[in-house]
């Protein structure tokens, strides 16, 4: 069984920074990419970031300067570090894998929330 897992969220002030971490397993996602993307209250899904297996990062224009993704393959692990949070970036963060242009595999989520 594949299992996405995070971890790192909670509760910051406004400019706090937070690391979440998502470490898989029942699948050995080195060879595909992996991502973060969040859900804000009555908002949509968007993408926060991707990582290729080689290391590309990919974010939208709205994430590139205070958010990073990173991943340690031999963990199996996905990180994304969020820096000068804002009380928009509240929302439910999901991890995910796969090969990219399909459905993957999700965690659960983890809530991150960010006071003024």
């Amino acid at each position: 069984q594949v299992q996405l897992v995070e971890s790192g969220g909670g509760l910051v002030q406004a400019g706090g920074s937070l690391r979440l971490s998502c470490a898989a397993s029942g699948r050995d996602f080195r060879g595909n990419a992996m991502g973060w993307y969040r859900q804000g209250t009555g908002k949509q899904r968007e993408l926060v970031a991707h990582i290729t297996s080689d290391g590309t990062t990919n974010y939208p224009d709205s994430m590139k300067d205070r958010f990073t993704i990173s991943r340690d393959s031999a963990k199996n692990t996905v990180y994304l570090q969020m820096a000068n949070l804002k009380p928009e970036d509240t929302a439910v963060y999901y991890c995910w894998g796969g090969i990219m242009g399909t459905n993957g595999y999700w965690g659960q989520g983890t809530q991150v929330t960010v006071s003024s």
